[in-house]
């Protein structure tokens, strides 16, 4: 029996890392065997090209190329052998991120990301998206406050984010059954409550 394929997405300091390993214990206590894994990265190639993608300056498209290559690698070495030996994947980030943030932040053409997701993926879409959602003001003072070195993503201005959390939104619009908007402006208690919720039903 196939695994579900849940992932976390959110514009940075959101707060959806803080979730990730919680979330992974939770679905463990489930009874759930489960491989938690990130985007880009995942694998040892998908790291390195990570490093890259978080510190070179590179061509929009080049961006676009290297998150789907990435990609194209933890589906094949990680998320599909894990899900056909019946395994749960918990992923920080996965797709969503490459359209809002290449898509929305950077405004390369929606049906230039249809084409590489229809080509990557076959098809292959997370089951269950949990959307941290805040207000940009509020994840841009998480970040200053976490006091770590900023990485290329992370040193852009306010509005490019506001068009990546708006291009998040309208995602899950578009796909409610799957995009699940967490309000993740509240205490981690709160938060976690709210997880709770949505994993118990998935896990029925």
């Amino acid at each position: 029996m196939r695994g579900k394929f849940i992932t976390l997405e959110g514009i940075d300091g959101a707060g959806k890392s803080t979730h990730h390993q919680w979330l992974v214990k939770l679905l463990r206590e489930h009874g759930e065997q489960v491989v938690a894994t990130r985007e880009p990265g995942g694998t040892p190639l998908g790291e390195r090209l990570r490093e890259l993608l978080l510190t070179q300056p590179m061509h929009l498209e080049t961006e676009a190329l290297l998150m789907f290559a990435a990609r194209r690698e933890h589906l094949d070495k990680l998320i599909v052998p894990a899900l056909q030996r019946g395994d749960w994947v918990v992923s920080d980030r996965y797709t969503d991120a490459s359209f809002a943030y290449q898509g929305g932040g950077r405004g390369l053409d929606r049906g230039k990301l249809e084409i590489l997701e229809t080509w990557v993926q076959s098809g292959l879409q997370p089951d269950l998206t949990l959307l941290f959602d805040v207000p940009v003001e509020m994840a841009r003072a998480r970040l200053t406050t976490a006091g770590n070195a900023p990485d290329r993503f992370e040193r852009e201005q306010q509005a490019f984010f506001e068009r990546v959390r708006q291009a998040y939104l309208d995602r899950a619009q578009r796909e409610p059954r799957r995009i699940v908007r967490i309000d993740a402006t509240g205490s981690l208690d709160e938060i976690r409550k709210s997880l709770e919720k949505v994993i118990s039903s998935i896990c029925k």
